[in-house]
Formats: structure tokens, C-alpha cells, sequence
């Protein structure tokens, strides 16, 4: 074999191109490894980036939670509920061994509900509710812890006069709705059907709740959506927190032969790792959030700590879709970059932004929301394309913002020096501004569109009640005080501090009297018993002293006229009370006919009226007490007066505010809630945009401290950031309202009503300027302390 035979050696073969997923992951798992040993100003921005996304996080699962904290909250109001023994709801259980006496003695006391009630056992082994170990003892009660509290306060004597039991005992979590709860089961052994007593067999209701109607079902879809949305927009927005200085690093990468597709991958990755960071402290947040949920109370809304449990399903979701939210943001943020090798091409004349896709977006939620929402009264709610269109319309805007800054920014010329500085800083970069800004724009869109559906709903929802809080403020009723007790009950209120006016009376049935077979109606009517001043307020009476009777017949109505004139026989005998508790009376020949007239509770007075000196009102079998009372507001507390005078008179007193208007209790339940979410959303919004401003002033530090260093003043560039927020701001507001007034026009057509009011968005507006005013005084002292001399630093 010659050397010229010898076979070469077959080279080795090339390794196979890595596919393009293992290359993805590669380039994913650097920017990780970029964003967690980065360094100190790596470790800032992570840290920025996740306490922005876990903020988002964790308002997103108590969000998730609210199903749950709702379900238990119903489940242990059903339960300590009393169980129904009829569709009668006055029906008496038997009576038995464990059988229970009881009467409801809620109050009020400054605004706030404090439900009660009174119970006395038939037997031995008496039924407890939820939350009770035993059974009070008479003249003790069993409160809650916060009920206890509020008695321990100094203070509030006047609620420990109404509640003058010696307490023995706490309620426990099984037996209240909330931590917040005014709540207590007081003992009584004095208690009996006959003074009020309701009697119950157990505790416990089975039956269903009250559907919401389909008007307050797109209410509770559209404050889902609003407060919602703006969480999301947060969220996108945290994920690009100090993205100037990623992207110089980025452009070393590229120096070192990294392609354009890399350096997005790597970007991508580092968001990644930022959002999965922001998982964790937003699963932290919650988690010790919710430890202190139970001492929170806001606009008297509490819960338990383990009533926040996030549904597993939107967990789930939430897991995923942010560290995804994370990744999709950077990738599209990068394709307006162009990274180079010699560094970052962002502040050159770049193209503008385009309207032609931006615009589309919220039209199409509006025709979405046009052909597909249309709600009917008595028809199942589709919630899909509600909740489709408003998100469409709400994210079309925060797209539309960063269009409509730039065009009006880069028309901007002139002006003072502070002026200056903030256009030409919107002019090189006003994306971060609007980011910062869309949040706001959202949210206010959001809530003028939820106000305009709240004003069209109004009627609906607010009943007018004819009532003049006028003539009285407050009215007690009782039909179990009789005999001397009614007399005397008026003269109780006409004594109490501060009661200027009592329209107080005693009222009983008066029929005529005869023999009626099986099929006849006896003529009956009522029989009111005051004074000359009392039934002036309830009939037309003009001439009148003590000793003095009336005939009323209620205007406009004959039928009744003639009902009335059948009992109501002047000079004869009528029969008085009811059973074998009768009482006959004759009424004067005399007695002048009158026309009724309405209380203050709107309601118009007919029958025989007599004055105290005509009749003898603790005599009267079965009569009851109504007192309407007028107060002098600028007493103290007058209100607790009145209701503790109530209270000594019969613990089981009806006492009512008069109102003229009356609100539907799941309306105002949804109202409430709105309220809650809203306040914690533009917490929110408020430590978001805090936080970005923060981020900006960092990765302006060393411009500032050259300004400084030539003589800049620090009101000048003090000013500077106010105007560099307060220009997207105001555009932000102008699209905020124009896109919540489209909004909110639709969603009242979809239900068929009429625009109430258009001027409804100035409180948004107002408040979103606030906001951002109080966010440019929080970020001035870190802009203080940038401009600083050692920010000229570098290494």
C-alpha cells in the first residue's frame, strides 16, 4: 500500500441544529439568568417589575375569591335563618321542650345596623343558633366581638343605655355574616306571644335566595369588567419596567453576535422571570393580606380570612396567563426597538403610530355590544357578549391613548423652561407615560359608564315613598303595648331631648255593632285617639278642642265614603276591639264630617278620629301606637335618643327613618360592592403608577444631575414632572370620558332606557386628576434625592 493509497479519516458528522423550541427555551432560560445575577440593577428592576405584578396578582385572587366569600356568607346566614314551618312567614311553631320565644329588637346607632333579638325558652332544651354554646339567661345577652367592642368604647353610652343586659358570652364566627357584625342574643323571662313573641322550632332556611333580575345581572357584569380591566392594563404595564436599560444591555448581546430574534427571546425571558417572581409575591401578598382582612372594614364591608379562597379554576388561569401576559408584551414592545450593536435605536425620528388597527377595536365592542347584548326583562342574560364588547371598548382605548399622545405632543413648541423639558421628553419617549396613564383612562371610562347605567336604572331601583322627612324624621310602631302603656308611650317621646313635634295615637277597630251571618262583612273602620295638634296633621280640621270627635272620609273615594258612613253612625253605639274583647261607645251626634289628609309616612287617615278628652285611649281592647316624630337636628345625637326612648318602650318596637326615597336592597348591595372594588382598584392604579414614576426617574438619574450641574433649579424640574404627567393625563381624561359616554349610551340602549344625564363624568374626571396630582407629590422627594451630584457617577 503506497502512501498515496491510504484512506483519510471520514470526518465526524456536524451535530444537528438544535430545533426551534430548544432554541426558544435556550434564549428564555439566559434572559432568566440575565434577570436573576444581573447585579444590583438587574436585581431592581426584577424586584420593580415583580412587586408591580403581584400587586396585580393579588387583587386578581381576592377578585377569584369573591364567589367563594359570597357562597359561605349566604350559607351561614341560612343557616342561623329560622326554619320555615309554612310559606306563612307569622306562623308560630308548636310549642315543645325545645322550642323558642323570641322577638326581633334590631336598632340603629349612628348609621350602623345592630341586629337583635330577644329570646325566651318553652323548654329544657331550647334550640341554639349558630355561634351559641347556651342559652342566654334573663337580662344577659351574648354579643360579637365587634359589638363588644363598640360597647367597651367611651362614648357610646347612649347604645350601652339601649342595651342594658350584662353580657356573658361571644358569638362565635359560625353565627356571623362578618368580623364586623353588630350582633347579640339577649334573655328574657318575661317574654310572650302576647307582648310579641314569635315562636321558633329550629334554625336553618332551605330555600333559595332571590334571583337577581336581569337589569342588576349586566350591572354586576359591567363592575366586574370595569374593575378587572384596569388590574390587567397594571399588570401589562409592570412587565416593562425599566425597559430603556434592558434594552442597552441587550444591544452588548447583539455585539457579541446575538441576532434581533435572540435578543427578544432573552427580553421575553427576563420578563418572564419577573412575572414569576410577581406570582409569588402576589400569592404573599393575599396570603398575608387575608390574615388581616377580618380587621378591614370598608364602607362597612368585612370577612373572614378563610372566606377568601380563590377558586381553584381561576387560579389556575391566573397562573398562566400572567407569566404568558408577561412574555406576549415584551415580544410586541420589542418590534418598535431596534437593538444594534453599537446600541439602541429608540430616540431617532421612528414611524408613527398607526390609528388604522387602533381604532377598530372599541367599534367593534360597540357593534358587538349593538347586535348581541340586547337585554329583556323577563329573558335569560347572556353575559358573553356584554362582558366581550365592554372589554373591547375599554382595552380599545388604552390602545388609542399612545396614538393620541404622540399626535398632539409632537406638535408641542415653546413655552417656559419646565414646559420645555416635559414635551421634549414626551416627544423622544411618550410611551411610558401613556402606559403609565392607561390604567387611569380605563378606569374612569369604566366608572362613567357604570355611572350612566346606575342613573338609568335609578327609577327602578329608588322607589319614591311618599314620605316628608318634613313634617317628621322618624316613626315607631307597636302592637303589643296596650292600656295605659299607649298613653303613655306618646307623652314618653313628647319628653325625650330633643323631640320638637310627636304626631302620636292610639289606634283601635271600631265596627258596628249587630248579629251577620257567615257570608256578611261587618262595617268596620278604625278609631284614632290624640290630641287637637295630632289629628291635625291627620285630617282637615279646623275648629277643635279637647273633647271633640270627627268623622274622616278619605278623599276621592266613595266607596269608602259609604263604608265609613255604614259604621260611623253619628249618635249611635259602635263596638270597639275585637273577639270577646269588645267595648261599645257612642259617637257624638254631633261630630263634624272632614276630609283625611296624608302623615308623613304618606299614608291618608280615615274612620272616627276623638281627642283624648272624647275617650279614655287606655281603655281601648287591642289598640296600638303610632308615633311620627320631628326632631331638632342640631342636638346631639338626637337620633339615639329617640331610638332609646323606643326601645324602654317596647324592645320589640318597629322604628323607621323617614325617607323619601327607598332603595332595593340587591341594588344597593351591588352599589356597596362597586364601591369596595373601586377603592381598592384605584389603590391600585395609584401605587402603580407611583411605582413607574419612580422607574422613569431612575433611568433619567444621570440627565437630572447634569441639569443640576448647569445651574438647573429644582422647581424647574420639579414642574418639569408635573407637566410630563399632567398632559397624558388630561388626554388620557378626554378619551376616558369620550369612550365612557359611547360606552355607557350603548349599554342603557341595550336595556332599553333613556340617558338620565350626561354631564355624570365630571367626579370621574376629577377624581382621576386628583390622583394623579397626589402620585406627582409622592414622587418629588426620590426626584429630590436623583439630583444629587454623585448620580454623575459611573463605572
Amino acid at each position: 500500500m503506497t502512501l498515496l493509497e491510504e484512506k483519510r479519516p471520514v470526518a465526524p458528522p456536524r451535530p444537528a441544529a438544535p430545533s426551534r423550541g430548544a432554541v426558544t427555551l435556550r434564549d428564555l432560560g439566559l434572559g432568566i439568568r440575565f434577570a436573576a445575577a444581573g447585579g444590583r440593577e438587574g436585581w431592581v428592576r426584577t424586584l420593580l417589575t415583580a412587586v408591580g405584578v403581584g400587586l396585580g396578582v393579588a387583587l386578581l385572587l381576592l377578585a377569584s375569591s369573591v364567589p367563594h366569600l359570597l357562597d359561605e356568607r349566604n350559607a351561614r346566614d341560612q343557616t342561623r335563618s329560622e326554619a320555615r314551618i309554612s310559606d306563612f312567614p307569622d306562623a308560630n311553631a308548636p310549642k315543645s321542650d325545645s322550642s323558642v320565644l323570641r322577638i326581633d329588637t334590631s336598632t340603629e346607632y349612628h348609621d350602623r345596623t345592630v341586629s337583635g333579638y330577644l329570646m325566651r325558652p318553652d323548654g329544657s332544651k331550647p334550640v341554639l343558633p349558630p355561634g351559641l354554646d347556651r342559652f342566654p339567661a334573663p337580662d344577659t345577652m351574648v354579643v360579637s366581638p365587634a359589638l363588644r367592642e363598640l360597647l367597651d368604647e367611651p362614648g357610646n353610652e347612649l347604645l350601652r343605655e339601649r342595651l342594658p343586659y350584662r353580657i356573658t358570652g361571644t358569638v362565635g364566627d359560625a353565627g356571623l355574616l362578618s368580623p364586623g357584625e353588630l350582633l347579640y342574643y339577649a334573655g328574657s323571662d318575661t317574654l310572650t306571644p302576647a307582648n310579641g313573641g314569635h315562636r321558633i322550632a329550629a334554625y336553618g332556611d332551605e330555600r333559595q335566595g332571590v334571583p337577581l333580575p336581569p337589569l342588576l345581572i349586566v350591572l354586576v357584569i359591567m363592575v366586574c369588567v370595569v374593575l378587572l380591566a384596569p388590574v390587567a392594563i397594571f399588570i401589562a404595564t409592570a412587565v416593562r419596567f425599566g425597559g430603556d436599560r434592558r434594552d442597552r444591555r441587550l444591544a452588548a448581546l447583539r455585539l457579541v453576535g446575538a441576532d434581533i430574534r435572540t435578543t427578544r427571546r432573552i427580553a421575553a425571558g427576563e420578563a418572564l422571570f419577573g412575572a414569576l417572581l410577581g406570582l409569588l409575591f402576589g400569592l404573599t401578598f393575599f396570603l398575608v393580606g387575608r390574615q388581616f382582612v377580618g380587621a378591614v372594614e370598608i364602607w362597612d364591608v368585612s370577612a373572614f380570612p378563610a372566606d377568601l379562597a380563590p377558586d381553584l379554576r381561576l387560579a389556575s388561569l391566573i397562573a398562566v396567563a400572567v407569566p404568558l401576559t408577561a412574555v406576549l408584551v415584551t415580544l410586541v414592545a420589542m418590534r418598535s426597538v431596534v437593538i444594534e450593536p453599537l446600541g439602541v435605536v429608540r430616540r431617532g425620528r421612528e414611524r408613527g403610530r398607526r390609528l388604522w388597527w387602533r381604532l377598530p377595536v372599541p367599534l367593534a365592542g360597540l357593534v358587538v355590544l349593538a347586535l348581541w347584548g340586547r337585554v329583556e326583562e323577563y329573558a335569560p342574560v347572556n353575559p358573553f357578549p356584554i362582558t366581550a364588547g365592554a372589554v373591547l371598548v375599554l382595552f380599545g382605548l388604552a390602545l388609542l391613548l399612545p396614538w393620541l399622545v404622540e399626535a398632539c405632543v409632537h406638535r408641542l413648541r415653546g413655552g417656559p423652561v419646565p414646559w420645555q423639558l416635559a414635551t421634549r421628553r414626551l416627544q423622544l419617549s411618550s410611551g411610558a407615560a401613556s402606559r403609565a396613564v392607561s390604567g387611569v383612562t380605563v378606569a374612569v371610562a369604566g366608572a362613567v359608564a357604570l355611572q350612566m347605567l346606575f342613573a338609568s336604572m335609578n327609577a327602578d331601583f329608588n322607589r319614591m315613598t311618599g314620605q316628608d322627612p318634613t313634617r317628621a324624621q322618624f316613626a315607631g310602631y307597636s302592637e303589643d303595648v296596650t292600656g295605659e302603656a299607649a298613653t303613655s308611650a306618646v307623652e314618653q317621646f313628647r319628653a325625650t331631648k330633643g323631640v320638637e313635634v310627636v304626631i302620636g295615637s292610639v289606634a283601635a277597630y271600631a265596627s258596628k255593632p249587630g248579629v251577620y251571618a257567615d257570608e256578611d262583612v261587618q262595617p268596620t273602620t278604625s278609631l284614632t285617639v290624640g290630641t287637637c295638634e295630632t289629628l291635625r296633621e291627620l285630617a282637615r280640621i279646623d275648629a277643635c278642642v279637647d273633647g271633640d270627635t270627627f268623622v274622616v272620609h278619605p278623599p276621592g273615594d266613595k266607596d269608602m265614603t259609604a263604608w265609613i258612613d255604614e259604621t260611623a253612625r253619628k249618635g249611635e253605639e259602635v263596638e270597639i276591639g275585637y273577639g270577646n274583647k269588645l267595648v261599645r261607645w257612642t259617637l257624638p251626634a254631633g261630630s263634624p264630617t272632614v276630609q283625611g289628609r296624608e302623615d308623613p309616612m304618606g299614608e291618608t287617615h280615615y274612620g272616627i278620629m276623638a281627642t283624648t278628652g272624647a275617650i279614655d285611649a287606655g281603655k281601648l281592647p287591642g289598640a296600638t301606637i303610632t308615633s311620627q316624630i320631628r326632631v331638632d337636628r342640631s342636638v346631639p345625637d338626637v337620633a339615639e335618643h329617640v331610638r332609646n326612648t323606643a326601645a324602654r318602650i317596647d324592645p320589640g318596637m318597629r322604628f323607621v327613618t323617614i325617607q323619601s326615597v327607598e332603595r332595593d336592597r340587591q341594588y344597593a348591595s351591588i352599589q356597596t360592592g362597586l364601591q369596595v372594588g373601586a377603592s381598592a382598584v384605584l389603590l391600585l392604579i395609584a401605587l402603580s403608577m407611583l411605582v413607574s414614576q419612580v422607574e422613569q426617574l431612575r433611568e433619567r438619574r444621570r440627565l437630572l444631575s447634569v441639569l443640576v450641574a448647569f445651574g438647573t433649579r429644582r422647581s424647574t424640574l420639579g414642574w418639569s414632572v408635573l407637566w410630563q404627567t399632567a398632559v397624558p393625563v388630561a388626554l388620557g381624561l378626554a378619551v376616558a370620558v369620550a369612550g365612557g359616554l359611547g360606552l355607557g349610551a350603548m349599554l342603557v340602549r341595550l336595556i332599553e332606557k333613556e340617558v338620565s344625564d350626561w354631564w355624570l363624568f365630571w367626579p370621574m374626571a376629577g377624581v382621576g386628576g386628583a390622583l394623579i396630582l397626589l402620585v406627582t407629590l409622592l414622587s418629588l422627594p426620590p426626584l429630590w434625592r436623583m439630583m444629587r451630584p454623585d448620580g454623575l457617577r459611573t463605572e
